[in-house]
């Protein structure tokens, strides 16, 4: 499987003959959409269906980030508006039972939407601890402010999803809750220590058997002085693999996002050698995603591996 180890998203409604050609020379592991991409019902299934003949593989990874809530991308064919992760927290607490009859009952439905469109990997679900302190980006995004009620959550989540042959994407790891500034625009600074650390925000990821996870971009002062966990080759190698025991595959936060200080390019080459598997770009201009990809090199075998016991899911 000789994929580059990349994640991209493109412009608009239908592939872009530019974007054909630079798909099937440079093969990215996968394409995200967003709303951009999606008009009606129809034209996605169309979209998706035509990315899978450009790279000749039925099974291709195509992602979309529907948390519900806030985050969705699919207010063209359903509204997911109410269904945030908040939501099911909230009910989880008055109601344990209702809320995971709920919550099971709504990622069957969601799931089943997402495979009729031909999507197979949802970035969800948010396993961030919600704090008091934390940024407004993330709050309504987080199931809850317990321990132990977002890691009961995140595992029937991501179980619900596997039953259904799709496969989630944790985040943000080790954590986002104690951010008080949103990463898109600028770098998040933490100065709680380890121990601090350990006993919150990373135990939420702990052990997670998601199959993907998706990096936060946060500098950890007390871990790592220099490095976002992005760039990190401490955080990842001894935390987020060591410590958390996480397995599967690591994806980058969006690279063009204001918290990595470094052109492009330098923002992927940095990620890859960190320990992240693979880059994710969504800013959607295949001049920039041609340019990624001819600087990016071939899935390693770690990676292919992991996308064969992805691919496994799907049958």
């Amino acid at each position: 499987m000789n994929r580059k180890a990349a994640i991209i998203s493109i412009k608009g409604l239908k592939l872009l003959p530019e974007e054909k050609e630079i798909i099937f020379r440079e093969k990215p592991w996968g394409i995200i959409l967003f709303k951009r991409n999606i008009k009606n019902f129809f034209q996605t299934k169309q979209l998706t269906e035509s990315i899978r003949r450009v790279i000749k593989d039925k099974h291709y990874p195509i992602l979309i980030d529907e948390e519900g809530g806030s985050v969705c991308r699919l207010t063209k064919i359903i509204d997911n508006s109410v269904y945030s992760q908040k939501f099911f927290g909230d009910l989880y607490k008055r109601d344990k039972k209702l809320s995971l009859y709920i919550l099971k009952n709504y990622i069957f439905s969601i799931s089943q939407v997402l495979k009729n469109l031909g999507i197979n990997i949802n970035t969800s679900p948010v396993l961030d601890l919600r704090k008091k302190i934390s940024h407004k980006i993330i709050k309504d995004r987080c199931f809850s402010d317990k321990l132990n009620e977002v890691k009961k959550l995140g595992y029937y989540c991501i179980n619900y999803y596997k039953k259904n042959s799709i496969g989630t994407v944790i985040k943000h790891i080790p954590g986002h809750g104690s951010a008080r500034v949103d990463s898109h625009f600028k770098l998040p600074v933490i100065n709680l220590s380890y121990k601090q650390l350990q006993q919150n925000d990373f135990k939420c990821f702990d052990s997670s058997n998601s199959l993907f996870a998706m990096t936060a971009h946060i500098l950890f002062k007390k871990l790592d002085k220099r490095y976002p966990v992005t760039f990190s080759k401490k955080i990842i190698h001894q935390i987020i693999r060591k410590k958390l025991r996480f397995r599967g595959i690591l994806i980058s936060d969006d690279i063009e996002m204001k918290a990595l200080k470094y052109d492009i390019i330098t923002n992927a080459k940095k990620s890859l050698i960190a320990g992240c598997n693979l880059i994710l770009y969504c800013g959607g201009d295949y001049k920039i995603f041609g340019k990624i990809l001819k600087e990016t090199p071939i899935i390693d075998e770690f990676t292919k591996k992991k996308t064969s016991e992805f691919y496994k899911l799907l049958r």
